[in-house]
């Protein structure tokens, strides 16, 4: 499955860079959140692979799931697909968007790949091993590293989102009495927890399951963790609260520690 993941990531980065050089016009979504032409290719490109190799699984796609395309997910294993997480980073001409794609089996994710085509690098995670690969300029992979998380240091290093930080991570940092906090955009954070440059991402404002399933599946794989703030694994494939939009998730805390410390806020 990762080789399929890995195939379109790589197709799909390539599309996004083209773009990224030459530049675009912006939308907006109902949700006041800026959609491109790249958005919508590397989606076409990876809903292609995954169709192609996997055609029994549904795919919940960002892109798709905005223009109300939703295949029914329930009782069985699915698709989370970002084709562009930090589109307001790829407009500001930062290097730290990615490529998501995730599998997702009884709402825990076991498989996933993030790649930062700007950047050169990816990142891989299946049931207990996870990778970091080197991208050439031909988008092709030049090298293969394993990767695990990093026991607890004496000073942790905390992650925080770039344009979404919140009151309530400052009072995490300081219950857990952490400061040292790097902010960083999309879903490189799990990554760098996972291999070990890192060892907290407490989120405390809106993400969506297409955002964070494919870190998440890497940094599992790597030996870390996600919890909701009442200790229990994040789940996905959230449907149906009537307080809520599907697939959004509750505020959570990465833990990169190989003994992740509880996860109250405050």
């Amino acid at each position: 499955m990762l080789k399929t993941f890995e195939r379109a990531a790589l197709e799909a980065g390539k599309a996004i860079i083209e773009v990224f050089c030459d530049g675009c016009p912006v939308e907006m979504k109902a949700d006041e959140s800026p959609v491109t032409i790249a958005d919508q290719e590397a989606e076409r490109i990876i809903l292609a692979h995954l169709q192609r190799d996997f055609p029994e699984i549904p795919v919940i796609a960002e892109e798709s799931v905005a223009a109300g395309k939703v295949p029914d997910i329930a009782g069985k294993s699915f698709f989370l697909v970002d084709p562009l997480d930090g589109t307001r980073e790829f407009l500001d001409k930062r290097r730290e968007f990615t490529v998501n794609i995730a599998y997702v089996e009884n709402g825990i994710p076991v498989a996933g790949i993030v790649y930062a085509p700007a950047l050169g690098i990816a990142f891989s995670g299946e049931r207990g091993s996870a990778e970091k690969l080197a991208i050439d300029e031909n988008f092709a992979v030049t090298e293969r590293n394993l990767i695990k998380v990093r026991k607890q240091p004496a000073e942790s290093m905390a992650l925080a989102s770039f344009r979404h930080d919140s009151p309530e991570t400052g009072l995490f940092l300081a219950r857990h009495a952490i400061s040292k906090c790097t902010n960083i955009g999309s879903s490189l954070k799990f990554c760098l927890l996972a291999e070990g440059k890192a060892d907290v991402y407490p989120r405390f404002t809106r993400t969506m399951e297409w955002d964070t399933a494919a870190g998440d599946a890497v940094l599992r794989a790597a030996g870390g963790s996600t919890v909701t703030m009442d200790g229990q694994p994040l789940l996905y494939g959230k449907t149906g609260a009537a307080a809520d939009f599907d697939f959004a998730n509750p505020h959570f805390v990465s833990w990169g520690s190989t003994k992740p410390a509880p996860a109250q806020a405050q």
